[in-house]
């Protein structure tokens, strides 16, 4: 195929060339009624290029086939048999695969250490989650993704299972055997779903870990907006095979997405995929070297632990996305959310991800010297300034196994059950009502229909008092939970 056509784009020329009047949304009408002081800030071209795709990019009819070329375009590009854009992010993207394979009343494999979307999933469509769950590092206090004998032991034990979601790579790059879980998978004739929201860039370079297409997945969903050069909520289902129907898919995402896609989603998306057939190597492979870089500077820096290839020669990881650089901080005295509120406090830069433990930045091809030179400047300086950052009341770090939780009822009827709201203490030995999520990396430490412990209140409750954000819980201090109501 001709990967130099960018058909969004192309058309979005178009439209400005004819100079098109439109008497339909965006009501600014391509920046016409823009307030100036909004325009000052994000540009006036944001608004001129904010057309319907439908008596816009396209007319009513879409015989000009604008998305559709886009889509094949994008297929071709990472050797997928179908590819579908997203305007409403991978965590809608996720909930779309997931309701194409499995329905209300249906069981589904799900990694445990999934995004709380995929948790969103569960309750809004019904499905029955066997938990599948992840590879825990003690050291680290870090979740791996599972192995392909944690898959096939759990499709043994339900061979009613409709498929499997598999999470790779992780919010901190460690990845996942996909061949070997998709061969477990087919094994059993049922589809594999891979959420490599973090993976965008994957299909680019052979020095990056496996692609989930080349892996034999049947479905992958990407954000491109993580780690490629597309803004935000861009997202893309990648198909192949007939264990998923791309018309169900499609149905699916009708059912769920929006109806005002945003053509600033799609002409990003379109864009991206041209320059990463025509440039993806070489700037992917300048990214790769001077990720090298960072990590090595950083590694000799007192305190600081870097994660490596070593998780792979653990057996912790199947693969590394050696574009994550992750940093272990605790020998700083310090937190890595603390050391994220430092940084962007006296240094100006926004860390990607951080925990108790470690901060994270994402190498990218967009990277250049000064981004380098910046980044490793400002962790040295924190380095070097760590003993004067106040200490924070430690955070109780569980035991691994004090994370998997019983499943006591299912996510969905424990969400909508009558619940009450109870003194933390109260809560232990009951039934979570709600999702309880520690944000980034937004994976939920308790989930509806999950029997409460001491271990995680006490977690939660110290994590709370050193820092946590917790967004999804009714009380974010954590005084209170949210319980289904004693009978």
């Amino acid at each position: 195929m001709d990967h130099s056509r960018v058909p969004v784009l192309e058309a979005l020329e178009e439209f400005r060339r004819r100079g098109d009047v439109a008497y339909g949304p965006p009501g600014h009408k391509q920046g016409r009624g823009t307030d100036p002081r909004v325009a000052e800030v994000l540009g006036i071209d944001v608004f001129r290029s904010d057309v319907l795709g439908l008596n816009g990019l396209d007319d009513r009819r879409q015989s000009q086939g604008v998305l559709a070329q886009a889509q094949e375009l994008m297929a071709d590009a990472v050797g997928a048999e179908h590819a579908f854009f997203s305007t409403c992010g991978s965590s809608l993207s996720v909930k779309t695969a997931m309701c194409s394979v499995a329905g209300p009343g249906e069981k589904l494999l799900l990694s445990r250490n999934a995004h709380k979307s995929v948790i969103a999933a569960v309750i809004i469509n019904g499905v029955e989650p066997v938990w599948v769950h992840p590879q825990f590092d003690a050291e680290r206090h870090l979740a791996h993704p599972p192995e392909p004998g944690d898959v096939r032991d759990r499709l043994r034990e339900h061979p009613d299972a409709k498929g499997m979601l598999l999470i790779t790579p992780t919010d901190w790059g460690t990845c996942a055997d996909i061949r070997g879980v998709a061969d477990v998978c087919h094994a059993a004739d049922v589809p594999l779903i891979v959420d490599e929201a973090w993976g965008a860039h994957l299909p680019f370079h052979p020095d990056l870990p496996t692609w989930g297409m080349d892996a034999d997945a049947d479905l992958v969903v990407t954000s491109v907006h993580k780690m490629g050069g597309a803004i935000e909520q861009s997202s893309v289902f990648h198909l192949q095979h007939d264990r998923v129907s791309p018309d169900v898919l499609k149905q699916r995402e009708d059912l769920l997405g929006t109806t005002s896609a945003s053509c600033l989603v799609y002409a990003a998306l379109d864009g991206w995929r041209r320059q990463m057939v025509e440039q993806g190597h070489d700037l992917l492979d300048a990214a790769l070297r001077r990720a090298e870089r960072v990590r090595a500077e950083l590694d000799a820096m007192p305190g600081l632990r870097v994660m490596g290839r070593e998780i792979v020669e653990e057996g912790l990881a199947a693969e590394f996305d050696p574009l994550k650089i992750v940093v272990d901080v605790r020998g700083l005295g310090i937190s890595g959310m603390q050391a994220t509120e430092w940084l962007r406090a006296n240094r100006h830069i926004d860390m990607g991800g951080s925990d108790t433990c470690r901060v994270s930045a994402s190498v990218t091809h967009s990277d250049d010297d000064g981004t380098e030179k910046l980044l490793v400047d400002s962790v040295r300086t924190l380095v070097e300034h760590a003993d004067s950052i106040e200490r924070q009341p430690e955070v109780r770090l569980p035991e691994p196994g004090a994370l998997e939780l019983e499943q006591a009822v299912l996510p969905r009827e424990a969400f909508f059950g009558p619940a009450e709201q109870v003194p933390a203490a109260r809560a232990v030995g009951r039934v979570a009502a709600e999702m309880v999520s520690p944000y980034p990396p937004g994976v939920p430490v308790v989930a509806p229909g999950e029997v409460i412990t001491a271990e995680v209140v006490d977690y939660l409750r110290s994590g709370v008092a050193h820092g946590f954000l917790i967004s999804d819980s009714a009380d974010p201090s954590i005084e209170t939970l949210r319980v289904l109501a004693s009978p």
